[in-house]
């Protein structure tokens, strides 16, 4: 079993940024990739950003450029920092973790983005 733990999120403004961040523990080795979705309401759930423990990262059209991931595979911890934030990136936040041909989610994390 792997948990994961999300924190980081909250209220912004147009063009302001958060960092989010994802602890995971239990039986963690060979956790392969980690990563953030989002979803919004009334949407489907869509990857914003994965990251590979080799290093490999990909990311949703919609935030490259304005969104870095990061990991500490010391902490095992996933970092998703936003930037440029816009209203249309208001969503609950969810951390994902992929164990071999499990996948787990964390509880999510708002972020409102809002004026």
């Amino acid at each position: 079993q792997v948990q994961l733990v999300e924190s980081g999120g909250g209220l912004v403004q147009p063009g302001g940024s958060l960092r989010l961040s994802c602890a995971a523990s239990g039986s963690i080795f060979t956790i392969n990739p980690m990563g953030w979705y989002r979803q919004a309401p009334g949407k489907q759930r869509e990857l914003v950003a994965f990251i590979r423990s080799g290093g490999r990262i990909n990311y949703a059209d919609s935030v490259k450029g304005r969104f870095t991931i990061s990991r500490d595979n010391a902490k095992n911890t996933v970092y998703l920092e936003m930037n440029s934030l816009k209203p249309e990136d208001t969503a609950v936040y969810y951390c994902n973790a992929i164990k071999g041909v499990t996948t787990y989610w964390g509880q999510g994390t708002q972020v409102t983005v809002s004026s």
